[in-house]
């Protein structure tokens, strides 16, 4: 029998004022259509009734899964990789920035095909990168000859090893949420820092399309967090934001799949338009990006 996982109480802050917040339909794979909920007392949202671990795995079966399949395939795609040697660049000076260290021991969490791994490979670092999915691993290893560990491994890694983790766009995806951040806890050296990236649901491009919105990504997205929600997340383990920075790009990319889900058919000017009024908003306040980098210490 298929596991479906229900929630009675909030995931993050365990309230019982939860309630139905909005549908989302599922573009990518199987066309089915999720509830999403919404805690009332810490702004988190979650995706209700998702398929468990086990069951969950043929909703990422789609080639235009980017982060899985590595495809090119499609306007968007081509786009993504565009911008992404610059995004990787940029990631690989954030590690260094707020570590304040030009080499040292990362970790990345769901790794994907291995882009980032290899970059930073390449700047020195001593890199474990894991990944659930195999055919990704497999990705990564013929194309960027980046080894990848499967994400089993997650829970053996000894404590305090690492002078950085990396989630970019996984945190979302984590089953075991409360596992995960205690064991990331854990795993971080003293002076460590803990970069999650993840979708913004309060920001100005999720307003406007709303149930279109396309970083909803139900049901392969479990959790849609909020600022707000994030560091009531963050504070339950002793852990501290130390700072928001936006992905400036996400707020495009966001924009032009949603148009294409809200109207069967990408609109580049308006999807434009969006973005960057999410960004401008973004201006005067870091945590209104589509997409959020934390910055997490203990």
């Amino acid at each position: 029998m298929s596991e479906i996982i229900h929630y009675s109480l909030c995931p993050v802050c365990g309230s019982a004022n939860i309630s139905s917040a909005l549908q989302a339909k599922d573009f990518t794979v199987s066309n089915e259509t999720f509830t999403i909920f919404e805690c009332h007392s810490c702004t988190f949202r979650f995706t209700q009734d998702v398929p468990g671990v086990s069951d969950i795995g043929h909703y990422y079966k789609a080639e235009s899964y980017i982060s899985h399949t590595d495809s090119s395939q499609g306007l968007i795609n081509r786009l993504y990789h565009a911008v992404r040697k610059f995004t990787i660049r940029q990631k690989c000076n954030l590690v260094k920035k707020v570590t304040g260290r030009g080499k040292g021991n990362l970790l990345d969490v769901g790794a994907g095909t291995g882009v980032f791994v290899k970059a930073m490979l390449e700047h020195g670092w001593q890199v474990t990168g894991l990944e659930p999915d195999a055919d990704a691993r497999k990705v990564a290893k013929e194309s960027y000859a980046a080894a990848l560990s499967p994400i089993d491994e997650f829970y053996q890694l000894p404590d305090n090893t690492f002078d950085a983790i990396t989630m970019w766009h996984v945190l979302e995806h984590v089953h075991d949420l409360k596992g995960y951040m205690a064991k990331l806890k854990s795993l971080l050296k003293e002076g460590g820092r803990l970069l999650i990236a993840v979708p913004n649901y309060t920001s100005t491009d999720a307003t406007s399309y709303k149930e279109f919105w396309a970083a909803y990504d139900v049901p392969r997205h479990l959790y849609h967090f909020s600022p707000q929600s994030m560091q009531t997340l963050a504070e339950s383990f002793g852990l501290k934001i130390l700072q928001h920075k936006p992905m400036w790009f996400d707020s495009f990319y966001v924009s032009m799949l949603s148009s294409k889900y809200k109207s069967g058919k990408t609109n580049l000017f308006s999807a434009f338009l969006t973005g960057l009024k999410s960004n401008l908003t973004t201006l005067g306040n870091k945590k209104k990006c589509s997409s959020v980098i934390y910055v997490v210490g203990k």
